[in-house]
């Protein structure tokens, strides 16, 4: 287990170091003069110039980039250039709100999906049979159809997720007056608080994350019950609910779990509008306000802490994988 954990973990390191590189070298390619967006239009260009020098862009690129991965590796991630706020503690004020809704959300979403999946793939019934007919349809339908038919859809869903939204805050928080529709309160403040203002984000953001990895986890139940050793648990007269708790689910874990390691890049990208809507002050928000300005010490950090986070949950689900079934340790 732990040349499966070495292994990993030195994948992860070399992804941070190649997307560290590819992002600052995208970045750079536009031909901005950041010297006069910072002092503005009126600046002399002597100014400009000094500020250009002064932020190290007068460099080559990459130079630009071993300098801010060696103060990087030191846990140094410089200044905004807009705001001169130092980046760390900017990104550490507000990555706490934006853990709150992927934490929330995942567990959640683990709790729903593994109930509704397993549910469906043991059960069967209307549920599963509506998916099946889904996937018969859709295996039928040609591709140029099927492409139209997943661009409705993804229209259809981003306008109920919206309504959903809209929804939640008017009857829930302007009618009822039972959780906030706006702002956020640190755990550490009052923890009652701090849930009320994140129920209604982690409810918008769990509702497709729950449909995807259920999804998942139904297809996986339902071939697992169809496996030899599962009707020999059913001859040898075990209870239904100790093959499907002890056996099935173990066997069935691992498609679920990729899938809700997979989730969290998709949940960045949702956490974005939703603290937009709710004025959350996390990264969400924070990203989508220096990425229009270009302020590339802050989007390193934004980026880097996003594939860090992405490396630590594969990790994190590589290792439950690994523990369910052994034989994942060897690839």
């Amino acid at each position: 287990m732990l040349n499966f954990i070495a292994r990993r973990i030195a994948g992860g390191a070399v992804l941070l170091l190649v997307i560290s590189l590819l992002t600052y070298l995208l970045l750079s390619i536009p031909d901005a003069d950041i010297g006069r967006q910072i002092l503005g239009s009126g600046a002399p260009q002597s100014d400009v110039d000094a500020k250009n020098v002064a932020l190290g862009l007068d460099q080559p690129v990459l130079s630009q980039y071993l300098h801010w991965l060696g103060h990087a590796l030191r846990g140094d991630l410089g200044t905004s250039w807009f705001s001169s706020e130092d980046v760390t503690l900017a990104v550490a004020n507000r990555l706490p709100v934006t853990l709150s809704l992927m934490t929330g959300v995942t567990l959640v979403t683990a709790v729903l999906a593994f109930l509704l999946g397993v549910w469906a793939g043991v059960r069967r019934g209307a549920a599963d049979r509506f998916v099946q007919i889904l996937g018969v349809v859709g295996y039928a339908l040609p591709g140029f159809l099927v492409t139209l038919v997943l661009v409705l859809v993804l229209v259809l869903v981003l306008v109920l997720v919206l309504v959903l939204v809209l929804v939640l805050v008017l009857v829930l928080a302007v009618r009822l007056d039972w959780f906030p529709a706006i702002g956020y309160t640190p755990f550490t403040e009052s923890p009652t608080r701090w849930l009320a203002t994140i129920t209604l984000p982690v409810t918008s953001l769990s509702i497709a994350s729950v449909a995807g990895v259920s999804q998942q986890v139904r297809g996986a139940v339902v071939d697992v019950m169809r496996q030899d050793y599962v009707r020999t648990l059913r001859a040898r007269g075990l209870s239904p609910r100790r093959i499907v708790l002890k056996h099935v689910l173990r066997n069935a874990s691992a498609p679920g779990l990729s899938v809700l390691g997979m989730q969290f890049v998709g949940l960045l990208g949702g956490a974005v509008l939703v603290e937009q809507v709710f004025g959350l002050p996390g990264i969400g928000s924070m990203t989508v306000a220096y990425t229009t300005r270009g302020d590339i010490p802050v989007i390193m950090a934004l980026v880097m802490l996003t594939v860090i986070g992405v490396v630590l949950i594969n990790l994190l689900v590589d290792i439950m994988i690994g523990w369910l079934n052994p034989k994942a340790r060897i690839a």
